[in-house]
């Protein structure tokens, strides 16, 4: 599956997106490099929480909407967040479903298509 094919699915049924095959097709997409980056009141730096930097990198690329950005979270959303609302777990997705787009700001390029 290409990831353009990948994201028109999740985007009409976020629930098919699973958080491996999202990192996998970012990965076969693009070459990644950790960034630091900013999600509402979280500062990450460079080298940590690369997941959630590979899918905030990729949804400002894309443009995709909040929602579909955090469908790409896959379970880690919508079984570990939504299922667990006051807890504590998952900061980058709970920042992101507070400030959504406008919260997030890299100091970098995290992602550069692949040639």
């Amino acid at each position: 599956m290409t990831l353009q094919d990948y994201l028109e699915q999740v985007k009409s049924n976020p629930k098919s997106a699973d958080f491996k095959q999202t990192m996998a097709l970012i990965d076969e997409y693009y070459q990644f490099s950790p960034a630091s980056f900013k999600n509402g009141e979280i500062y990450n730096e460079a080298g940590t929480n690369n997941g959630s930097c590979k899918i905030f990198a990729l949804g400002l690329l894309k443009e995709l909407s909040e929602e579909t950005t955090l469908a790409l979270f896959a379970e880690h959303y919508f079984e570990g967040v939504l299922n667990d609302p006051e807890g504590d777990s998952h900061q980058n997705i709970r920042n992101f479903m507070k400030t959504g787009w406008s919260g997030i700001a890299f100091d970098s390029e995290a992602l550069q298509p692949v040639k």
